[in-house]
């Protein structure tokens, strides 16, 4: 992730070329809105970067850590059909009511700087376990302990008996 965000235009090309190929290999389709910056890149006021949407995760981590895939998904919702900008603080208000956070409380934590390291710490798991490309699926079995069972599309079936050779390992081993 840069540390600065930069202007849309300059991954506009990529994601143009690399869309198409996404919504045929998984069926999923973007939104006009989200497409409209990518196709007029010179118009678009965007500024993507990552380090928002992952302090507003950690935040919804903290109240529903079991609901934190589903949390991540609503987001890439937001932005890849919605269009939303997730470098907008009103791009999340939406999702307050349906966790039932109080919006006062969330968008408190949005500017807290320990929500802030939080999401940096996870940026930096990330790059300590070299993920180059997403999606990746890991799973998590001790503190220190990461296993990849996915590294771009795997469509569920295959993910799923990838993740049972995981956990059957492990039981395995114990």
């Amino acid at each position: 992730m840069p540390e600065k965000p930069v202007h849309i235009k300059v991954s506009a090309d990529y994601i143009a070329k690399a869309y198409p190929i996404v919504e045929e290999t998984t069926g999923v389709k973007f939104g006009q809105d989200f497409l409209w910056h990518i196709f007029n890149p010179e118009d678009s006021d965007w500024f993507p970067h990552s380090l928002k949407p992952a302090i507003a995760l950690c935040i919804l981590k903290e109240y529903y850590p079991e609901r934190a895939i589903e949390f991540a998904t609503d987001l890439q919702y937001a932005l890849n059909v919605e269009g939303r900008d997730l470098t907008d603080n009103e791009a999340y208000r939406h999702l307050l009511e349906q966790y039932g956070i109080n919006e006062e409380a969330f968008y408190e934590k949005l500017s807290s700087e320990t929500y802030e390291e939080q999401a940096r710490y996870e940026f930096s798991l990330v790059q300590q376990l070299k993920v180059e490309g997403y999606p990746s699926v890991f799973i998590q079995t001790g503190d220190s302990s990461f296993h990849l069972v996915a590294r771009g599309y795997t469509d569920y079936d295959d993910l799923k008996k990838r993740i049972d050779n995981v956990l059957l390992s492990i039981k395995t081993a114990k």
